[in-house]
């Protein structure tokens, strides 16, 4: 597998871009384990790639895991143990280390009480008082069951048996050593602000950045695409004295889940390939980070918006063989929607069938310029555009090109199409 050089790295970075409907994504490849190509797309606000923050989410799950094996290879726990040896009082203390790591525990996949990516976050005995048990979906190893909460305690096994915080277990154990100064519990300044972006308007809408507490060891921290290179370098086994390649391998193995390993997703390549990493995602971001423990070969991944970057994708987008694939102009927030497009945007019925019409922006050497796009929702497939001309919105691809889109009373027409918000009787 070859890596690309930041010229093809950034025409690959564009089209995730553009697709996505990012604010910004950066991204850093590596080649043998060590960082080989830079690149982003978007507004960075003045700050370089490499040293920009994105909250990186549930990639944080890979240093809890890393530390969790530690402790295991010098014999301080095993992955049979049940957690409650290690954290009194939870409710699924009977459930082992082994299966929490594999989310082959059944116990249910987010704590019990608000959203936890999206509020304050709370301590260890209100977690443990809400989450008593009584949520678990399966058995031990009946099937793959994705658990944020699994990781919460994880993470306490790790403080209690270090007799520290799990971040600071994480700075002395990991970061420090490692020199990944810019991997941090919360936000520092050249960071991104989570974003979402507004569906049918392309507007952007600020998320929260909650302190998640005693959740952290689920996906708390931020950090850049060049700590994130390094990261990838000690999941490549660059790095024996973090973590022992045999164990590394341990944790690449597929489990009750061929998908996921111990902390570790296992992303398959067109070429036969199968990268380890992990995808992440909180309010406002979202992240990748997939490695090929052979070669050492990578890529990172971050950008600053709630939904538009499919981390599972990333690895194959970037990384797999094949053509270049065609320049594309830089979509862009909307920052002003033009008074014949007000009030358009949203769901749509032509007949029974379902549309959408949504406002987008995209940027090029020739300014910036914005159409109103016609998808149907059955297929998502996008079938007309309309640019507003002399006050008119007048079709300039698909069937209705040249056309001019009707603004009614209570319905859009087009051609004698007749676009309505209710379905046709």
């Amino acid at each position: 597998m070859s890596t690309p050089d930041a010229a093809a790295l950034r025409r690959r970075l564009a089209v995730l871009q553009a697709a996505g409907r990012l604010p910004s994504v950066v991204a850093a490849t590596l080649r043998d384990g060590r960082l080989d190509a830079l690149a982003s797309v978007g507004d960075l606000g003045g700050a370089v790639a490499a040293d920009r923050q994105y909250r990186i989410g549930s990639i944080t799950k890979t240093l809890t895991a890393v530390l969790v094996l530690a402790l295991r290879d010098e014999g301080r726990l095993e992955l049979d143990d049940p957690i409650g040896r290690h954290v009194p009082g939870t409710g699924y203390a009977v459930r082992r280390v082994g299966d929490l790591l594999a989310h082959a525990s059944g116990i249910q996949s987010e704590p019990a009480g608000p959203w936890w990516e999206r509020s304050p976050g709370v301590d260890l005995p209100t977690l443990l008082a809400r989450n008593d048990g009584t949520g678990a979906v399966a058995g031990p190893g009946e099937f793959y069951h994705y658990s944020n909460l699994a990781y919460a305690l994880l993470g306490e096994a790790v403080a209690r048996l270090h007799g520290a915080s799990w971040w600071d277990v994480v700075s002395a154990r990991l970061l420090e050593p490692l020199g990944m100064g810019r991997t941090t519990w919360g936000p520092v300044a050249p960071h991104a602000q989570g974003l979402a972006v507004e569906h049918f308007t392309g507007r952007l809408v600020e998320e929260p950045h909650a302190d998640t507490g005693v959740m952290a060891p689920a996906g708390q921290l931020w950090s850049t695409v060049a700590d994130l290179a390094t990261w990838g370098s000690v999941l490549a086994g660059r790095h024996p004295e973090v973590v022992s390649p045999v164990t590394l391998a341990e944790m690449a193995r597929g489990r009750l889940d061929p998908a996921y390993g111990l902390g570790l997703r296992r992303m398959p390549l067109p070429d036969g390939r199968v990268l380890v990493g992990h995808t992440g995602s909180m309010p406002g971001f979202g992240a990748a980070l997939f490695v090929d423990p052979g070669s050492g070969d990578g890529v990172a991944v971050l950008g600053d918006a709630t939904t538009g970057l499919v981390g599972d994708e990333v690895a194959a987008a970037i990384l797999a063989p094949g053509p270049e694939p065609d320049p594309l102009d830089r979509w862009v927030p909307t920052t002003l929607l033009p008074p014949e497009v007000e009030g358009l945007p949203g769901l749509w019925f032509w007949g029974q069938r379902a549309v959408e019409l949504r406002w987008s922006e995209r940027a090029s050497r020739s300014g910036t310029a914005g159409r109103l796009q016609l998808r149907t929702l059955q297929t998502g497939r996008l079938t007309d555009e309309f640019e507003v001309h002399d006050g008119r919105l007048v079709g300039v691809s698909g069937y209705h090109r040249g056309e001019t889109l009707h603004v009614r009373a209570d319905h859009l027409e087009c051609a004698t199409f007749l676009y309505t918000r209710a379905p046709a009787s």
